[in-house]
């Protein structure tokens, strides 16, 4: 399966933006992009163009959800198919993963580690195994953790490595001590971040 191997810390330099929870600090040292190249154009946002705006918008948002770009445009067409606005429906689809559903559910710390448990195996949808971090989730549906998962390291101190969120979001019925989560509605523009200026995003694949 392809996926981004780039570090998330240099994207997150490049994108100005917290990808991950790590690079938080990362960001709070350096807030230049990588690279000499990058630090001779000057201050980041200077001059910067209309198009260049989107393009990092776009970039932003493929990288904070890790797609690829192939994923991401696709996602976008089907967006625009769709009833309603664009850039909502947009983000709608994207939290429907099944990666961010257990990242918003509080079984991973990031998007990443999610991605990762769900292709190692460790979920069953509805009763059955699934591996594809992107299958889209829907109301009715259910993510348990699988008994055999649940004897590992990691999910025994779940507590630990990935402590419970204070909130869970509307749309979402978490039962940690089942080590489940199920879809109880659809996602609404303000479940996604708050900083995502998804108009933007339509705008550069409207060019």
């Amino acid at each position: 399966m392809a996926r981004d191997t780039q570090s998330i810390v240099k994207m997150s330099r490049r994108e100005g933006y917290a990808l991950h929870p790590k690079a938080h600090k990362a960001l709070a040292k350096r807030t230049s992009m990588p690279g000499q190249a990058a630090n001779s154009r000057g201050p980041r946002g200077a001059k910067a163009s209309q198009y260049s705006i989107q393009l990092r918008e776009k970039q932003k948002v493929k990288r904070l959800y890790g797609l690829l770009e192939k994923q991401f445009s696709n996602l976008m067409k089907e967006a625009t198919r769709k009833q309603g606005q664009s850039g909502a429906v947009l983000l709608q689809l994207l939290e429907q993963r099944a990666d961010n559903v257990i990242y918003r559910a509080g079984f991973a710390t990031s998007r990443r580690a999610a991605r990762q448990l769900v292709t190692h195996g460790h979920f069953t949808l509805n009763g059955t195994r699934v591996d594809i971090p992107s299958i889209r989730m829907k109301p009715g549906d259910t993510l348990t953790v699988r008994e055999h998962s649940t004897k590992t390291e990691y999910f025994k101190k779940l507590d630990e490595v990935s402590p419970a969120p204070a909130d869970n979001p509307g749309w979402l019925k978490v039962e940690r001590k089942k080590a489940s989560v199920s879809v109880t509605g659809l996602p609404s523009r303000d479940d996604a971040e708050v900083d995502i200026n998804e108009q933007l995003i339509v705008e550069y694949y409207s060019r």
